[in-house]
Formats: C-alpha cells, sequence, structure tokens
C-alpha cells in the first residue's frame, strides 16, 4: 500500500495512524509506504496522483486499488479483504 500525503493536509494526518492500524492488524503480509507529495512531487506524478490523501494497493505487482480523498478505513479493508486472502492462501 501507498500513502500519498503532504505535511499541510490535516485529513491526511488524521487518517494515515488509523489506516495503517487497520492495515497491520489484517494484513501482515503487506508492506506500508508513505509518499510526501510535497518531498517527491515525481513519485506522486508518476502513479498518477494529483489529489491527497490517496491510497494505492497494489496485488500481485499490479495497481488493484485506488482511492482518493474521501474514503473511510472500513473501505479500503472490506475492499482489499477478499484478494488478499485468496492470494495469501
Amino acid at each position: 500500500m501507498v500513502y500519498f500525503s503532504a505535511p499541510t493536509c490535516n485529513v491526511c494526518h488524521a487518517l494515515k495512524p488509523k489506516l495503517v492500524e487497520a492495515m497491520e492488524s489484517n494484513f501482515d503480509q503487506m508492506k506500508i509506504v508513505s509518499v510526501d507529495v510535497s518531498e517527491t512531487p515525481e513519485i506522486s506524478s508518476h502513479y498518477t496522483v494529483f489529489a491527497i490523501p490517496t491510497v494505492l494497493v497494489f496485488l500481485d505487482g499490479r495497481e488493484f486499488l485506488r482511492k482518493s480523498r474521501h474514503m473511510s478505513v472500513a473501505e479500503v479493508v472490506d475492499a482489499v479483504k477478499r484478494p488478499y486472502e485468496i492470494m495469501t492462501s
């Protein structure tokens, strides 16, 4: 999972700890990476991320899920749960 945010984004800072905790507790093999778009704009442009917060989830090396701005922790977890379980079982 790649979490795109910026220091000036209050929503990013409120959402990130909850989302990271939920992803770590539900998907123990998933790696979580944070990208600060103000420090590394070339990474966000490479992934065509122009809004924050944005979450990209990759499964088997391919982008599986993209959520931007308005998302809930449960929504992200629910979207990833079944495919993740199939891949890791």
